[in-house]
């Protein structure tokens, strides 16, 4: 190994200013030009040449900025059949708890989801053993507005007070399933 030695003393040695030659090992310091530590630092050729002189670039040429909130353009669209919407990707976090209803010939069964998670929050069904002895009939009317109570009623035992309800493809909101749901509005529950 090669040891480094200056002439001039220690003070006035400046690290960006001391040279190491290659050849010969031996160690030039030149002086410098200020005592401030600004000094130190090498110059940079800036030029303040006007942004006019700039060539023209088009936004067709090569990639383009798009603003993040425009909406997609159906060619767009085409290329990636598979993105989903904004709509798709937010609503399980915008309305996160789901309420499935299922009518059977036997029963009746509603049932409260959470989206992200898929963990059911509670369940309420005539197909019960408490409820099916206790109910005359599993299917009608009085057996909606049970079920409506009972999954608001359990719905509050865990905290949830706001749920949404998709209904499916050409489903109307009326009768058995107006009755359901109109029951759980009544009994505090919000419909987002």
């Amino acid at each position: 190994m090669s040891s480094i030695i200056c002439a001039s003393s220690p003070s006035s040695i400046s690290h960006s200013s001391c040279l190491l030659q290659p050849r010969t090992h031996s160690l030039r310091c030149d002086k410098p030009t200020s005592l401030s530590w600004s000094s130190s630092f090498p110059k940079l050729n800036i030029s303040s040449s006007p942004i006019s002189n700039r060539p023209n670039r088009s936004p067709n040429t090569g990639s383009f900025i798009q603003a993040a909130w425009t909406r997609r353009s159906r060619g767009e669209a085409a290329k990636r059949p598979n993105r989903k919407s904004w709509k798709q990707r937010t609503d399980m976090y915008m309305r996160p708890f789901l309420l499935d209803v299922f009518f059977s010939r036997r029963y009746i069964q509603a049932k409260l989801m959470h989206r992200g998670t898929s963990k059911v929050i509670s369940v309420a069904t005539t197909n019960a053993k408490d409820l099916r002895n206790s109910l005359p009939s599993l299917t009608d009317h009085n057996a909606c507005r049970v079920v409506g109570r009972l999954i608001a009623e359990r719905s509050k035992e865990a905290d949830v007070y706001a749920m949404a309800y998709e209904p499916r493809k050409g489903e109307r909101i009326e009768g058995k399933l107006g009755i359901v749901l109109d029951t759980i509005k009544e009994n505090g529950i919000i419909f987002v």
